[in-house]
């Protein structure tokens, strides 16, 4: 049922129009230099930033309006936040030469390093991501279909009655097991292991609030060694390069496998050239970061929804009786009811809160402010999913809004948008959806929890809290 908006609602909602026609009033006597803001964070506000994202852009959105100005804070330069579909729309359709992106991404460097097309701008950009497109779309990506499912299927067949997981690690073994198989093409023995285990305790750091804090200031960045945070995480990191290297020397460049990493080694430039060895590492951490923490966490927020609303599950569940386990995994993913819960799943507890930065590299005219060259914009995907003028009640898991209209890719922006948008977003949809009905055909499952979740920060990302405990009945 719908909830009558609150007395504070409406207010919120009148300060962000008056603003918002404040700023249109301006512009038509003349342009601002930058949208109103926030002047400095204390170090409360940064804490704040860091861990309790979510609350504190909204608080900071109903003060200045959907577009306002965040100055620099701990290794992060000033920045516009974009918090509605018509900016959002504005930075996706201009022209992306415009924007350096790859320099706006450093922080993520240390994860990934800087060969990953995620660092890359310009020409290198785009002929990185024509080559990588084919390995997620058309042929290939309905290949994956059947590895997803028989995954799944192994791991729901060790479970037994009356068992409590946390649902999170299930999918985070599930989608792990995805990415080594469709990756690297191994899915047994030592190898297969010694990954597993490796990544697992690699991105697992991230759970704790320290390892997470020195992410975002680098001033914490300092290597004393494996016992202190940075170094440990440098030692870790450094272990699952090692394995990587050494796939990439044991595979060479004479391979024929149907694998993402034999494409990679395999390719070459129009000048002849393979990609290098640091190239080919730096595309691999971003598939196993990108493709597997990410869809991990995501999955038990649907898992959580799901089993939180029951009339939601149980629509769910009369849809899915349409179908059998064996049925062909492209028709599954068809399916109006299960993409609807993907898609508000998504929606409403993004995993990235925001899409990649974007720095002027020329002065340029936004939303009636004149940006001098440097300045960087940042849509804010969690504000835009919340934005009340396109979802009502946003604060409402509804998987009905997403069969009653189309948004259009200013208004839903999940994986981001334009030329920066995430390249494997078809198999983060289709897996989801596959694990989510190969699970729910044949296991039935309760929250051992009946209190809400929130999600927490989880190094770049959000998590559910507490990592959804389940438990089969």
């Amino acid at each position: 049922m719908n909830k009558t908006p609150s007395l504070t609602t409406e207010f919120k909602q009148n300060v962000r129009k008056n603003l918002m026609t404040a700023t249109i009033k301006a512009t038509e006597n003349k342009k601002l230099a930058l949208p109103p803001g926030i002047k400095r964070y204390g170090l409360q506000a940064i804490f704040n930033l860091i861990f309790r994202p979510i609350p504190t852009l909204e608080r900071y959105r109903d003060r200045y309006g959907d577009i306002y100005y965040s100055p620099s804070f701990a290794g992060f330069p000033p920045f516009i936040i974009i918090g509605n579909s018509e900016g959002v729309e504005s930075l996706f359709t201009a022209d992306p030469d415009l924007f350096e992106t790859g320099s706006s991404n450093k922080a993520i460097q240390p994860l990934l390093g800087d060969q990953s097309i995620l660092q890359l701008d310009g020409e290198p950009h785009k002929k990185r991501r024509k080559l990588l497109m084919p390995s997620f779309h058309g042929q290939r990506l309905q290949s994956y279909g059947e590895i997803i499912t028989n995954i799944t299927q192994s791991i729901i067949d060790r479970w037994q009655k009356d068992d409590i997981f946390l649902m999170r690690e299930a999918a985070q073994e599930i989608t792990l097991s995805v990415i080594l198989q469709a990756v690297f093409g191994i899915n047994e023995g030592n190898k297969y292991q010694q990954l597993r285990q490796q990544l697992t305790r690699y991105l697992d750091l991230f759970n704790s609030p320290v390892y997470t804090t020195t992410l975002f200031i680098p001033a914490l960045q300092k290597n004393w060694g494996k016992w202190s945070p940075w170094g440990n995480f440098i030692y870790q990191r450094d272990q699952v390069y090692e394995l990587l290297s050494q796939e990439i020397d044991k595979r060479g460049t004479a391979t024929e496998g149907e694998d993402i990493l034999s494409l990679l080694l395999s390719v070459t430039d129009e000048q002849g050239e393979h990609l290098s060895k640091n190239e080919v590492m730096g595309e691999l951490m971003t598939m196993l970061f990108a493709g597997h923490e990410t869809t991990s966490s995501a999955l038990a927020w649907a898992f959580y929804w799901l089993h939180f609303h029951p009339s939601i599950y149980h629509n769910l569940k009369d849809e899915l009786d349409t179908i059998n386990v064996d049925s062909d995994p492209m028709e599954i993913a068809k399916l109006p009811y299960l993409s609807a819960v993907v898609s508000e799943t998504l929606r409403i507890y993004p995993i990235a809160l925001f899409a990649f930065n974007r720095t002027l590299k020329t002065s340029w005219e936004f939303m009636g402010y004149s940006l001098e060259k440097g300045m960087s914009l940042g849509p804010c995907i969690s504000l835009v999913h919340h934005h009340p003028d396109i979802y009502p009640n946003s604060k409402e898991f509804k998987p009905e809004r997403f069969l009653e209209r189309q948004f259009s890719p200013y208004e839903f922006i999940p994986f981001g948008g334009s030329n920066r948008r995430c390249l494997g977003y078809a198999l983060a949809l289709y897996e989801m959806k596959l694990v989510l009905a190969t699970v729910l055909k044949q296991v039935n499952l309760k929250l051992v929890n009946s209190q809400p979740i929130l999600p927490v920060r989880r190094g770049f990302t959000t998590s559910p809290q507490g990592g959804v405990k389940m438990q089969i009945i």
